[in-house]
């Protein structure tokens, strides 16, 4: 059975007005990724990659053009279910981490988790999470600030993960870090894109970029290759 595509863009733009003269940030971008893909997206400062991951995750949406996320169009629903739809089928990876800093790695995690399920995991599937990432129960009670670029990191895929989402967003996952620890960062994405998650990363290193699939290269706004 031929499947569909998980996320679906259909001439996208993507318009930022400026008082000195409009940036056309996305110029009728179509794509289509099918469930289980590895895409990274590469391409020049400027280009794009960011505002595509973007709209990918509903924190922006076009000025004109489709996009579907599950058979969604996100065109047709209103802020909230937009919140609750990137909640339940999009988990995000930065390059700067954001933790919320007064939080341990525990609360970090959890913090998601109690957003869609309004009470506290009683189950152990945070400290299971946390510690299939490399996290124990010592280094889970720590603040941000305590932790090191890659466990902070690792607290991050966990936190995406926390609601089990089929779709990962990753913005420069390694960017800040150094190349023993990014290495580990993509060995852990290859396996959690192994067990059936769809990842799309954008990334400017294309060392990083071979662990994936499929590379998309935007220049201009528009997809070349």
């Amino acid at each position: 059975m031929e499947k569909n595509p998980v996320i679906r863009l259909e001439r996208v733009k993507k318009v930022y007005p400026l008082a000195s003269g409009d940036v056309v940030a996305l110029d009728s971008v179509s794509l289509s990724i099918m469930p289980g893909e590895f895409i990274a997206i590469m391409g020049p400062s400027g280009s794009g990659k960011s505002t595509l991951l973007n709209q990918i995750g509903c924190l922006d949406t076009p000025t004109s053009g489709d996009l579907w996320i599950s058979g969604i169009n996100i065109r047709h629903l209103s802020d909230n279910e937009l919140t609750d739809l990137r909640r339940d089928k999009i988990g995000y990876i930065f390059q700067n981490f954001h933790l919320i800093p007064l939080l341990t790695a525990y609360e970090n995690v959890e913090y998601p988790f109690l957003l869609q399920n309004h009470q506290h995991d009683k189950s152990g599937h945070i400290s299971t999470l946390l510690s299939s990432v490399g996290i124990d129960i010592y280094l889970a009670e720590h603040r941000p600030s305590e932790l090191s670029g890659g466990q902070q990191q690792r607290v991050a895929i966990a936190r995406a993960l926390v609601n089990n989402p089929p779709i990962l967003l990753c913005d420069e996952p390694t960017g800040n870090l150094d190349s023993k620890t990014g290495l580990q960062i993509m060995e852990m994405l290859q396996s959690l894109n192994e067990q059936g998650r769809t990842i799309i990363m954008v990334t400017h290193d294309s060392a990083i970029a071979g662990y994936a699939d499929r590379i998309i290269v935007i220049r201009d706004g528009r997809i070349v290759s």
